[in-house]
């Protein structure tokens, strides 16, 4: 079957019209010279590739829009407030939400337990930080798993991290039905869609979202993104996944200060983060990994984290050597605080950089997170983005839901309006960084992928953006989305306005 789509401004050519059949573009012009099966007209829609969205946990995603959103949360009375109002309307059911921010309240803390527990009473409540690195539980959900009380991070009164977030964490995943589990996975997926994405790196793991979850969403079928998963562990490659990689922690987050530093926390100078692993068992994991042909990854964000892992990436390198270690293409999630000796290491590696562009639009700045946590000069030094693509790292960009949100056109724009202005990209750079990156993330060997060229996977997304500038829209707003495409098939349609 052929589809002639028409009437279409097309991202990179001069073509108003497209012909897509067995799911790739045959025919790119004006007057198409053959006979179409069916005719779509686009009616002067912005035509280009879809997004690739490099770095989701999917069913945390869809929970944030089934459950409770903190992310709007100005001060600590609105999380107590949203807390009782859920509470009073579904007593004794587990209570998650997630998004709370104390850096952008006037009191700069989170409720302590005492205060969450006044308004959860018995109900078992469950709060995750904004960066998923911490976590508020009520008391009658820590007297579900007692061993978070004797667990590294545990806080008798404030949030938890380490392995005592884990374990509230796992009580709290455990609670959710399958049912349950799936609207999630399908809210985000089709949500995804919406936005133009048309693929997703899903980063699993066994204290992420567990084993169930990780093949519930693998066996999704139907008109939705694509899923790459990858599963953040140790050991034997799941059924359906595509690496071992993503987040298999090497540290934490700037926002919970569980990102390994090098040097203390500004405002917290008994600490410098927490590091999960060492370079050897990095090392060992490269080494397994490459020697299988599996993509390996890790999740590192502070300069400590880094030193380990390109320690680690040394010591693969002495075992299996330069060609088998760089052959496979391994990533690195977030790698927020980097030197620019890092980057070029890691570009002479083949490593991808799985990177969140609106972290620094969240969080950067002189009065942001960063600069509270770091002080602003090691704030000034981090998503080094331009760096990296000097350096000859690949990028991908991502969400991370639902740590931010899932907005790809703000995330491009992000990247180019960085708060540290060297560090940004161009508008191009950007989008390719959002589209083509992320098949390249995967290991796609296509050199099509993510392209709109005869014979290139009919893969795009048509955008209401009446204005272009420089062949994309303008990036002072997120243009909407009126089709996705995934393989010639239709994910994502808006018909008279309404999706």
């Amino acid at each position: 079957m052929t589809t002639l789509f028409t009437n279409a401004r097309i991202h990179g050519t001069a073509a108003t019209a497209m012909a897509v059949a067995d799911g790739r573009i045959a025919w790119l012009g004006a007057e198409y010279p053959g006979t179409a099966d069916q005719t779509v007209d686009l009616d002067g829609g912005f035509v280009a590739p879809a997004f690739v969205d490099a770095h989701v946990p999917a069913t945390a995603a869809g929970l944030l829009r089934t459950g409770l959103d903190l992310t709007g949360a100005t001060a600590l009375s609105d999380v107590l407030d949203a807390v009782r109002d859920r509470v009073l309307a579904n007593p004794g059911t587990l209570l998650s939400g997630h998004g709370w921010d104390e850096t952008r309240w006037p009191e700069n803390r989170p409720p302590s337990r005492a205060e969450l527990d006044s308004v959860a009473g018995a109900t078992p409540v469950y709060l995750s930080r904004v960066d998923v690195h911490s976590a508020l539980a009520s008391t009658a959900l820590v007297d579900l798993v007692p061993a978070a009380r004797t667990a590294s991070g545990w806080s008798a009164d404030g949030p938890l991290a380490g392995d005592a977030h884990h374990h509230v964490r796992r009580a709290a995943r455990d609670s959710i039905t399958p049912e349950q589990r799936r609207a999630a996975q399908l809210s985000f997926l089709r949500h995804a869609a919406s936005m133009g994405i048309a693929c997703v790196h899903e980063c699993g793991g066994p204290d992420i979202s567990g084993a169930d979850d990780f093949a519930d969403l693998l066996a999704i079928e139907g008109a939705l993104p694509q899923v790459f998963g990858y599963w953040g562990a140790f050991g034997e490659l799941p059924a359906g996944a595509h690496g071992l990689a993503g987040d298999l922690f090497v540290d934490g987050a700037f926002g919970s200060r569980t990102a390994a530093l090098r040097e203390p926390y500004t405002d917290r100078p008994d600490t410098s983060g927490t590091r999960y692993l060492i370079a050897d068992q990095i090392a060992d994991h490269l080494v397994a990994c490459s020697e299988r042909g599996i993509q390996a990854g890790f999740h590192v964000i502070g300069d400590a984290g880094a030193d380990a892992v390109l320690e680690g990436f040394d010591l693969a390198e002495e075992r299996v050597g330069t060609q088998v270690l760089t052959g496979v293409r391994h990533r690195l999630e977030h790698l927020e605080m980097i030197d620019i000796d890092h980057a070029y290491r890691l570009g002479s590696l083949g490593v991808v950089a799985s990177v969140q562009p609106l972290f620094d639009a969240y969080w950067g700045g002189a009065h942001g997170m960063y600069a509270q946590r770091l002080g602003e000069k090691r704030a000034n030094g981090l998503n080094r983005f331009a760096h990296l693509r000097e350096a000859g790292v690949q990028l991908a960009f991502g969400s991370d839901a639902p740590v931010t949100a899932v907005d790809p056109w703000a995330t491009v724009r992000a990247a180019v309006q960085h708060n540290t202005q060297i560090f940004g990209l161009s508008a191009d750079d950007a989008f390719t960084a959002h589209t083509t990156g992320g098949w390249r993330a995967a290991g796609d060997t296509d050199f099509l992928a993510g392209r709109l060229v005869t014979g290139a996977a009919a893969t795009f997304a048509v955008w209401d953006a009446p204005d272009l500038v420089n062949g994309l829209p303008p990036l002072d707003r997120s243009p909407t989305c009126l089709r996705t495409v995934h393989n010639g098939t239709t994910i994502h349609e808006v018909s008279h306005g309404t999706p």
